[in-house]
């Protein structure tokens, strides 16, 4: 039976008696409730039967999730190799200022690396550098300390705001409750090329950075 679940990362722990599932949403992917007679879809891919009577269902339309398994008292490779959670009191900007020595990689590369912090994402990378007036492309071993204590802060500032206001809705999310996010509605940089920039009205420049796109203000950031 299931005796618990919870978040680690991206990941979803779903905790049972036999051991845990650690479940990757993807793009796409959503676990929902369902009745005990509700004909699996095309893009159901596993069920966990309740006591209930009703399923607990894993749907991922987009194939980019995944499902796989942690037996009792170990953890999953993927889990072992993961950075502190953002809003947690182990993550601050003293903490990326010492990893960041040494390394030529671009910081906003840096922040994204999972072994140094889980959870933020591309858009909140670029927002959070912007809100630290930090360029994406500038050399995470060459970013200052006082820089790094900015941007944490900011980190955790966009995020709290981001998950007060429902996330950042694009393309097919939304919350449980079918209210999609409104994040996306007050993004400064992201999203937003040839766009002026909300402070200085320097139109927004888009790069691509580790095959991502990415949103930056030439004026603001340095």
């Amino acid at each position: 039976s299931i005796t618990a679940i919870e978040r680690r990362a991206k990941y979803l722990l779903v905790h049972t008696d036999a051991g845990s599932a650690v479940l990757h949403l993807g793009m796409s992917g959503s676990l929902r409730v369902l009745g005990e007679n509700t004909v699996p879809g095309k893009h159901d891919h596993y069920d966990w039967q309740l006591d209930s009577g009703r399923v607990l269902r894993f749907t991922d339309p987009r194939r980019f999730g995944s499902l796989l398994w942690q037996p009792p008292g170990t953890t999953h490779e993927l889990l072992a190799r993961l950075g502190p959670e953002p809003l947690g009191d182990a993550f601050d900007g003293d903490m990326l200022w010492r990893l960041a020595q040494g390394r030529s990689a671009p910081v906003k590369t840096f922040i994204m690396d999972q072994a140094v912090v889980v959870g933020v994402g591309n858009i909140y990378a670029a927002e959070a550098l912007f809100a630290a007036g930090i360029h994406p492309r500038r050399r995470a071993g060459a970013v200052s300390r006082m820089r790094y204590a900015m941007l944490a802060d900011a980190i955790k500032r966009i995020l709290r705001y981001a998950i007060d206001r429902g996330g950042t809705t694009l393309r097919d999310f939304i919350s449980p409750d079918g209210v999609p996010g409104y994040f996306e509605q007050e993004l400064f940089v992201y999203g937003r090329a040839g766009e002026p920039c909300r402070n200085c009205g320097t139109p927004i420049r888009s790069i691509t950075l580790g095959q991502r796109s990415t949103f930056y203000c030439a004026r603001c950031q340095h």
